[in-house]
C-alpha cells in the first residue's frame, strides 16, 4: 500500500505543475491563474479595481492576444525598446517577473492596436458638421469653451415673477424688464471656462437673449458671446476628438469581430459567461 501511496506521489509530482494552473486558453496559447494574478494587480495599481476584476483581467489577457495575433498581420507589433519606454511613464513601481511580463505584453497589445487603427481605420473616418456641433456641446458643458460671455443674472426672483420675463430685444432691454418687476439684475462679464460648473451647465447651449428656467430661485440670460484667439485652436482640438470617438467605436466593432473568431477555451468554471 505504501508503495502504491509512493508511485501516485511520485505521477503527481512529474505532472507539469502549470498544467493544473491553466484556466483558459486563446487560439491554442494558455492563459494561467498567475497570468491573471498579475494583470489583476496591474489592474489595481492603474486604479481599475472591482469585485469582478478577475473575470474583466482574463479578458483583457485574450484581448491583448487578439489584438497583437492582428497586427502581426500589418507588421505593427512594437519592439521591447518601445514598450518599455510607454512603462517607464506609467510608474508601476516594483513588479514580479510574472507581472513585468505581463505588462509589456498589455502594454505591446496597446501599442499595436493604437497603430492599427491609426493606419486602417483614422483614414476612412469622416465626421460631419453635426458631429463636431455635438462634441463642442458636450466640452462646453463639462468645461466650457474659450467664448467670451456677457451675462445678467436674476436672483431670488419668485416663480410667478419669473413667468414674466419674456424675450428681450437687447441686453438693455432685459436690464430694463427685470428691474420694472422688482428686480437687481447682475450684468458681467467672462469665459465660458471661467465660470462655475452650475452656471455653465445653464448657459453653454442657451440661445442668445433668451431667459434660463429658474433654478435655486435664479435665472440666466446670455446678452452676447465673442470668440477668443483660443477659439481656433480648440476647433481644431475637436474636430480631432470627433475624429477619434468614431474611430474608437469602429476599432471597438473590428475587436469584437476579431474575438468571435479567435478559438477561446475557458477551462474553469468560475470565468465562464
Amino acid at each position: 500500500m505504501r508503495k502504491l501511496f509512493m508511485i501516485i506521489i511520485s505521477a503527481v509530482l512529474a505532472f507539469p505543475a502549470h498544467a493544473a494552473s491553466v484556466v483558459a486558453s486563446v487560439n491554442g496559447t494558455p492563459i494561467t491563474d498567475a497570468d491573471i494574478t498579475a494583470r489583476t494587480t496591474l489592474m489595481n495599481k492603474q486604479g481599475n479595481s472591482s469585485t469582478n476584476n478577475r473575470r474583466v483581467a482574463l479578458q483583457n489577457i485574450i484581448d491583448d492576444s487578439v489584438k497583437l495575433a492582428y497586427a502581426q498581420n500589418f507588421n505593427a507589433v512594437p519592439d521591447d525598446e518601445a514598450v518599455e519606454k510607454e512603462l517607464k511613464k506609467m510608474n508601476l513601481g516594483t513588479l514580479s517577473e510574472t507581472e513585468k511580463a505581463m505588462a509589456m505584453s498589455a502594454m505591446r497589445a496597446e501599442i499595436a492596436w493604437q497603430i492599427i487603427v491609426a493606419r486602417t481605420i483614422l483614414p476612412t473616418v469622416d465626421v460631419t458638421d453635426a458631429d463636431i456641433a455635438a462634441e463642442r456641446a458636450e466640452i462646453a458643458k463639462e468645461q466650457g469653451l474659450p467664448i467670451e460671455m456677457t451675462l445678467i443674472r436674476l436672483v431670488d426672483i419668485p416663480a410667478d415673477v419669473a413667468t414674466k420675463l419674456t424675450k428681450p430685444n437687447s441686453c438693455d432691454d432685459a436690464l430694463q424688464m427685470a428691474r420694472n418687476l422688482g428686480g437687481m439684475p447682475q450684468k458681467f462679464t467672462a469665459l465660458q471656462y471661467e465660470l462655475a460648473p452650475e452656471i455653465r451647465e445653464r448657459v453653454a447651449n442657451l440661445p442668445k437673449l433668451t431667459w434660463s428656467p429658474v433654478v435655486d430661485r435664479s435665472v440666466l440670460l446670455v446678452c452676447d458671446t465673442k470668440k477668443t484667439s483660443e477659439y481656433g485652436k480648440l476647433d481644431d482640438m475637436i474636430e480631432q476628438n470627433a475624429l477619434f470617438k468614431q474611430a474608437m467605436f469602429i476599432a471597438d466593432q473590428q475587436l469584437k469581430q476579431l474575438r468571435r473568431k479567435a478559438v477561446v477555451v475557458i477551462n474553469d468554471d468560475r470565468y465562464k459567461l
